[in-house]
């Protein structure tokens, strides 16, 4: 005969069955979806294997201790000039805020008259032909008063590649006017969905009286116009497959894993917000010719450096500078 005792049992293990089976589910959901990333990261991994550029060594920045949630990153995207030498035609520090959820980032003008250490004064650009990331990192870091921390380099190849991947229907993009002019592609005015070559050819653009302005703010358009589409929850099962690609297609300092951790962080807690800003600033430049670099820009460096200090929020970047035009 049962007791109380024995039927109170029964009843609670009838009650923590469900619980039990849905929990179970629960775990075979998470190890299917972790084992379907494994097998999306390690397919984009193949995908790209041996395609990434070789930008040399690179030995970046320690944190600052005053700054410990800020994460400094120069992304640049190189043009091979068919001879095996590239220079950085697109040059962007992005300053990650961890704490506040907020990308900064910094357009470089690559025709900036630069002062790049052991060599005499080029193009901003050259830096990286010269020495690869780490003369680009040096020559930025010590004209700015910037600390550095990463980097990704990616050619123009591999990133029409990782477009094609992370939006296989197209980045939404508002072309302002006809673009065609040594671009690769023709586009035509109004909001289109561009593949990875046609949203290149976009960022490329500077066929017009803007001339490399235009370009950089078309770059940074570009790079919101990714934010937005990486971060809609649509794409989060393509994520993995896009960080594999990256290990392929990127060269980088930051791993792969730890390179999707981050954008799947980001996804996750929620709208990353980015701010942007061109160097040089507005009235802080003049244009100049020299025989051996051509047409320059060359600018106040003090002026700059402190725009770039108030921007990110970083007072000591500017110490050091100096009141005058380089060189």
């Amino acid at each position: 005969m049962d007791t109380p005792h024995t039927r109170r049992s029964r009843k609670r293990r009838r009650r923590l069955r469900p619980f039990r089976t849905l929990f179970a589910l629960l775990a075979v959901g998470v190890i299917a979806a972790g084992l379907y990333s494994v097998w999306q990261y390690n397919q984009g991994r193949d995908l790209a294997s041996g395609e990434k550029p070789d930008s040399g060594p690179f030995s970046g920045d320690p944190i600052d201790p005053q700054y410990p949630y800020i994460e400094n990153f120069l992304l640049l995207g190189i043009d091979n000039d068919g001879s095996g030498q590239s220079r950085s035609d697109t040059m962007i520090l992005a300053s990650l805020d961890k704490e506040n959820n907020r990308v900064k980032l910094v357009s470089f003008m690559r025709d900036i008259y630069a002062d790049i250490p052991g060599y005499q004064s080029y193009k901003l650009n050259t830096a990286y032909y010269l020495g690869g990331v780490q003369l680009a990192k040096d020559t930025i870091s010590g004209m700015f008063g910037i600390p550095i921390h990463h980097y990704a380099v990616t050619d123009f190849d591999n990133f029409e590649k990782l477009i094609d991947i992370a939006a296989p229907e197209g980045v939404t993009i508002d072309v302002e006017k006809p673009m065609s002019e040594k671009i690769g592609v023709s586009l035509t005015q109004g909001t289109h969905d561009l593949n990875g070559k046609e949203l290149l050819g976009y960022a490329r653009f500077r066929a017009d009286s803007e001339g490399d302005f235009g370009r950089v703010e078309r770059q940074q358009k570009v790079i919101s116009a990714l934010k937005d589409e990486v971060l809609a929850p649509g794409t989060l099962p393509r994520l993995p497959k896009l960080a594999g690609a990256a290990t392929g297609y990127v060269e980088t300092d930051v791993g792969g894993v730890d390179g999707l951790r981050k954008v799947l962080k980001a996804a996750v807690t929620g709208k990353m917000e980015i701010d942007r800003m061109t160097v040089p600033v507005e009235g802080t430049y003049r244009f100049g010719s020299y025989s051996h670099a051509g047409s320059v820009i060359e600018l106040d460096l003090s002026a700059n450096r402190e725009a770039i200090s108030e921007f990110l929020g970083t007072p000591g970047a500017m110490k050091g500078a100096s009141a005058r035009l380089t060189p």
